[in-house]
């Protein structure tokens, strides 16, 4: 069993750091194959690799984390004479009302990490570009993360005791 909440444990984190793999579909595989292990086990292993994974997204978007050179991005001298994309000018309305609204961030953010929308990773980085405090992020992040999946792992049982 310790084998499985390490392996949980690693797709989560890995889930976490590259979107496209999906934790989603793991916990619910594991939790119909695997009887023995009980959701609250299931939801806490996920809850710390999602939230340990999701720190280097919100590190970064604070500042704190110094990306490798080929991710950042090029910085270009702008024509002051060229109006601003509406993309750009769009994250500038998003940078500004994190900043001016640090405190919207934790209601947004709790029902994302319960609810998956707006999508976790997003909130993440907005709760980073706002200056959420770390002991904020973290707590928050693993309570919804955790009532998430264990909800989840849960879920095959309370299905299959619905239809039998």
């Amino acid at each position: 069993m310790i084998a499985w909440v390490a392996l949980t444990f690693g797709i989560a984190l890995g889930s976490a750091i590259i979107p496209l793999i999906s934790i989603e579909l793991f916990v619910l595989g594991l939790a119909t194959q695997q009887t023995g292990m009980t959701c609250w086990l299931v939801g806490a292993a996920v809850a710390a690799g999602q939230v340990i994974g999701k720190l280097l997204y919100f590190y970064a978007a604070r500042g704190d984390l110094h990306l490798p050179k080929f991710l950042q991005r090029k910085k270009k001298e702008r024509d002051p004479d060229k109006p601003k994309s509406r993309w750009q000018r769009w994250m500038e309305w998003v940078r500004d009302r994190c900043h001016r609204h640090p405190h919207w961030m934790f209601g947004t953010h709790a029902v994302s990490s319960v609810v998956g929308l707006p999508p976790f990773m997003a909130t993440s980085v907005l709760a980073g570009f706002s200056g959420m405090s770390t002991t904020l992020f973290v707590t928050t992040s693993t309570v919804g993360r955790f009532a998430r999946f264990s909800l989840l792992a849960a879920s095959p049982a309370m299905f299959a005791g619905w239809i039998a």
